[in-house]
């Protein structure tokens, strides 16, 4: 993801209660981290384990494909696991990536896909949690083989790493349930409404982007602030807003949480991260050159193709965020925008 739009699912995710407090728990050093409540069997990932709600729980069958294992270099063969980077300390970010239920599991959409695409490999899953920065660190060392944490690909970033594209990164829309109004990505559907961003967010920048045309129309978009979710969400219950732009994750699990209850909202749209003339990636990233990403690409191609991939993503709510196909390093931010 962009730095500035991590921060609003951090701070979307906190807003709506549990187990942030909790996600400290999970660290690099901490066997907790990769607890096997989300891998019961070998060929067998539970996708969406102990995720409170966030998730339909979703067992999936998942060989080892021995012609796809037969790829990785051979240092990461022989360790028998595969090690997977998360940079969601210290407050964890639902629905991508937090502490469980049990209060010691990493779940979450990344995790998750972690944990199917070693089982796809013949290796056993070993998270490993930390902050942001310390993910990176960890990839460069090489003491972490992929980082699976909500990573936008780049221009920037490829000078260093290679990336599998496996999600869009996508803004959204959320507005309440009973609301038809729908964003279809055309920005004068915009004209006339009321919109809460987050400050210094990625989103921010597209929303007030929008503002300036719309006012060179002689059209008005309103553009408000909170505090912080809980707020947000308040006003957006009770009319003072329109719809919350936001990212796709974070309105998929508030969307899911709310569902059935007074408070039930919905997603109205989403956008690219990465504006109108290119759709942001969200990838698995490596050390660049290690050698891993070619099979790590053939493994996500695999759960895509055999089905699994699609489950997960319906699991977290995420299927607008679905991809045909991974691929190897495809065109990211350009540098005058990472």
């Amino acid at each position: 993801m962009h730095r500035s739009a991590s921060r609003l699912v951090l701070s979307a995710a906190a807003a709506t209660s549990l187990l942030l407090g909790l996600a400290a728990c999970g660290s690099d050093s901490d066997p907790g981290a990769g607890a096997p409540a989300a891998a019961v069997a070998k060929g067998t990932v539970v996708v969406g384990a102990v995720s409170n709600g966030a998730a339909r729980q979703t067992v999936l069958k998942v060989p080892e494909v021995a012609s796809i294992r037969a790829e990785l270099p051979a240092s990461v063969r022989k360790s028998g696991k595969l090690v997977v980077g998360l940079g969601f300390l210290p407050a964890g970010s639902p629905p991508i990536g937090y502490i469980g239920t049990d209060q010691k599991t990493l779940t979450g959409s990344e995790p998750d896909l972690g944990r199917l695409v070693a089982a796809v490999l013949g290796l056993q899953p070993q998270l490993t949690n930390a902050t942001w920065d310390n993910l990176f660190i960890g990839i460069d060392s090489g003491r972490t083989d992929v980082g699976f944490s909500n990573i936008t690909d780049t221009e920037q970033r490829k000078e260093k790493y290679d990336f599998s594209s496996y999600r869009q990164d996508n803004l959204g829309f959320e507005v309440r349930k009973d609301d038809p109004w729908t964003f279809t990505g055309d920005y004068h559907a915009l004209a006339g409404k009321t919109v809460a961003v987050g400050s210094g967010t990625n989103q921010e920048k597209i929303l007030l982007a929008w503002q300036k045309q719309l006012e060179a129309q002689g059209k008005k978009l309103t553009v408000t602030y909170y505090q912080e979710a809980n707020s947000t969400y308040l006003a957006l219950n009770s009319h003072h807003i329109d719809a919350y732009f936001a990212p796709n994750p974070s309105v998929a699990y508030h969307v899911a949480k709310t569902a059935g209850s007074p408070q039930a909202t919905r997603s109205a749209g989403t956008y690219s991260g990465a504006g109108a003339s290119l759709q942001g990636l969200i990838c698995a990233t490596t050390k660049k050159g290690d050698g891993l990403v070619e099979p790590l690409n053939d493994a996500i191609n695999y759960l895509i193709k055999n089905g699994q991939y699609a489950k997960w993503l319906a699991a977290w709510n995420l299927s607008n965020e679905a991809v045909p196909s991974a691929r190897i390093n495809p065109p990211g931010l350009p540098l005058s925008n990472s």
